[in-house]
């Protein structure tokens, strides 16, 4: 039997006996001991790469690491002290993107019997950036084979579920005990590149223009951004993903911001962090949880004592 069908073989005997269960090593959450109503999804930067995966790629660990924001776990840091839950991705990008829909997928990139289900891919999923990533520039496909059926439902029951049902938990946690509650799913970028929208900017915070989120909430993380003295812009080239667009319900007092960190404000060239950098930027997030812990939406600021 050849390697590759060795693989999808697995994938789908892993499968059965599992009757996709549901890892919890896959996400953690971390809530903070005094609560508040700020919840922060870190999505792109696990960095735990489970076998089955390592055993059907077609290039090495270092080219998906490629897809990881790199790091970007370390600016939230301090996020449980200053009041936030935390819940972040441990299992790598390459596993499932969390911050795609399920039917995000090029029909090119999966099985014969997959492909009506996928028959509208956008440009990103055309690039191989699906709810499964397939392909990177200069590497081309990441997989010995299209994604099969029992490779898609074990990645998909395994970790992209639990993930949003985990933040659809505590946002609802968060709302029922405060009357409201701050999504900010935090990424990290490249550097945005000459004349593409944003170029120069340091850090792109995404609404959906103003559908995700009150006005008041993206205004105050422009402004605390500001604060940080780097230039900053609102939705360009960043709107925000499935995360913002699935859970924020400005209508049912849910609020979804989308963060992105140009990575040389705390990773040194070779993509490892910059000690002192990491701390000035985890520092200034968690100012920015008090901040957005202090505003109810539709009403005035309030000291963060009063909470």
């Amino acid at each position: 039997m050849r390697r590759g069908w060795i693989c999808f073989t697995f994938f789908a005997t892993l499968a059965a006996m599992t009757r996709f269960s549901i890892p919890s090593s896959a996400i953690a959450v971390n809530r903070s001991g005094s609560g508040g109503p700020v919840i922060v999804s870190i999505p792109h930067a696990g960095r735990i790469y489970p076998p089955e995966i390592l055993a059907a790629a077609r290039v090495g660990r270092e080219q998906l690491e490629r897809l990881e924001d790199s790091w970007c776990d370390l600016i939230a840091g301090q996020a449980a002290d200053r009041g936030a839950t935390v819940v972040q991705a441990v299992w790598a990008r390459a596993v499932a993107d969390c911050n795609r829909g399920e039917g995000q997928m090029a029909p090119g990139e999966v099985a014969l019997p997959l492909r009506a289900q996928f028959s509208a891919p956008g440009r990103k999923e055309r690039a191989g950036l699906g709810v499964i990533p397939t392909r990177l520039a200069d590497c081309g496909s990441l997989w010995r084979f299209p994604i099969d059926r029992h490779g898609l439902n074990w990645r998909l029951e395994s970790f992209h579920r639990p993930y949003h049902v985990a933040l659809s938990r505590e946002l609802a946690r968060a709302r029922a005990r405060f009357g409201h509650a701050v999504l900010i799913d935090l990424h990290s970028m490249p550097a945005i590149p000459a004349g593409q929208p944003g170029h120069g900017a340091r850090i792109v915070v995404g609404d959906r223009f103003g559908r995700t989120a009150d006005d008041r909430i993206t205004a105050a993380v422009v402004e605390e951004v500001e604060r940080l003295g780097v230039s900053v812009t609102r939705n360009q080239p960043y709107a925000g993903g499935h995360i913002v667009s699935a859970h924020g319900r400005p209508d049912r007092s849910i609020h979804a911001v989308q963060i992105e960190i140009d990575r040389s404000l705390y990773l040194h060239p070779d993509r490892s962090p910059d000690h002192r950098a990491v701390v000035r930027m985890s520092e200034w997030f968690g100012g920015l949880i008090e901040r957005l812990a202090g505003i109810a939406p539709g009403e005035d600021e309030v000291p963060l004592a009063a909470e």
